[in-house]
C-alpha cells in the first residue's frame, strides 16, 4: 500500500485530513488540493487504493481495474483510519471523492470510525447508466460474472484513442490543464496508470452501493457530512446523491449546476468556490482545538 503524509511546515497542525480519491486516481492527481488545506495548517494524508495507483495490483493486467469485492478496500480503509487517528492530532476529517467518498460513507455507517467531519465530493452512491435501468445494469454485471467474464475488462478505450480520449475528458473535468497534468503524472511514472474496470469491479460496486441502500445504514450516522455533487455527472448518480443527502441527519447538500465528476480538478471558478465552502464548512463543524 502506497501512502503518503505531508506535515505543516510551522507550528502546531490545525488538525489532520484523510483524502482518499476515486476510482483510477493515485496520490499525485490531488497534490493542488493537498496544496491548499496544507496552507491553512492542516495534516494531510492518504493512500493509494490496493489495486491502483503506486499500490498493489489485483490483475494479472496492471491496467485493469479489478476487484472482486469492496470489502477489502473498506477494511483498509478501516485499518488506516484507526492507525491515523491514534497517530494524528484532532480534529479529524475525513474528505473521499468517488469511489473514496463511497467507501467513507460505507466506514461510517458499518464501523469504528468517527471522525469530527467528512467530505463527500461527488460520491460514488450510484452509478450513471443513462438510459439503462440501474437494476438491469446490475444484472448484467452478476450475470457476465457468473459466466466466468469477473476478471475481463468491461469496455475497452477501442481503436480511435483521440475519440475515446475527448469523451473522457468531458467525463471528468472542463479543465484542459488539470486534464493535461494526469497525462504527465502518468507519461512521468507509467506504473501509475490505470484503464477500465473489470466485470468483477463493477458487480462489487453495485454490491457495495446496495448495502448502503440498506434501511437504516445511513440513518444511524451522527458525522457532520458535506456532499458536494455535479448536477450533469455522467459517472455518478446525481440522484443518488441527493437521496442519500436527505436520508444523513447531519448532512449539507451542494449540487454545482456545471462542472463535471472532478469538482476539484475543475477550472477555479467552479473549484475554488466548492474549496471555500469546504473551508467554512470545517471552521464550523470541526474547529481548531
Amino acid at each position: 500500500m502506497r501512502r503518503f503524509l505531508w506535515e505543516p511546515e510551522t507550528g502546531t497542525p490545525r488538525g489532520s485530513i484523510l483524502f482518499q480519491a476515486g476510482r483510477g486516481d493515485f496520490v499525485e492527481k490531488y497534490l493542488e488540493t493537498y496544496a491548499h488545506f496544507h496552507r491553512q495548517g492542516w495534516r494531510v494524508s492518504g493512500f493509494d487504493w490496493r489495486g491502483q495507483g503506486g499500490s498493489g495490483r489485483l490483475h494479472a493486467d496492471r491496467l485493469v481495474g479489478h476487484a472482486a469485492s469492496f470489502d477489502p478496500l473498506l477494511d483498509d480503509l478501516d485499518s488506516f483510519v484507526m492507525q491515523w487517528r491514534a497517530a494524528n492530532p484532532a480534529p479529524h476529517v475525513l474528505i473521499g471523492h468517488s469511489m473514496g467518498g463511497h467507501l467513507v460513507l460505507r466506514l461510517l455507517a458499518e464501523r469504528r470510525a468517527v471522525p469530527d467531519a467528512a467530505v463527500l465530493v461527488a460520491p460514488m452512491l450510484g452509478l450513471n447508466t443513462g438510459p439503462i435501468p440501474a437494476v438491469v445494469a446490475r444484472a448484467l454485471a452478476r450475470t457476465l460474472c457468473l459466466m466466468g467474464l469477473t476478471d475481463r475488462q468491461a469496455w475497452r478505450e477501442g481503436d480511435r484513442p483521440t475519440r475515446f480520449d475527448i469523451a473522457r475528458k468531458a467525463n471528468l473535468t472542463s479543465c484542459d490543464a488539470h486534464y493535461a497534468d494526469e497525462a504527465w503524472w502518468k507519461a512521468e511514472q507509467p506504473e501509475l496508470a490505470l484503464a477500465t474496470p473489470s466485470w468483477g469491479w463493477l458487480a462489487a460496486a453495485y454490491e457495495s452501493i446496495a448495502r448502503l441502500d440498506q434501511g437504516g445504514a445511513l440513518e444511524r450516522i451522527e458525522t457532520p457530512i458535506l456532499l458536494l455533487g455535479a448536477k450533469h455527472d455522467r459517472l455518478v448518480s446525481a440522484a443518488a446523491i441527493r437521496r442519500t443527502a436527505a436520508r444523513l441527519k447531519n448532512a449539507r447538500l451542494i449540487m454545482s449546476e456545471k462542472g463535471a465528476h472532478e469538482l476539484l480538478r475543475e477550472v477555479d471558478d467552479l473549484r475554488l468556490p466548492l474549496l471555500v465552502e469546504i473551508d467554512h464548512f470545517l471552521d464550523e463543524k470541526a474547529p481548531y482545538r
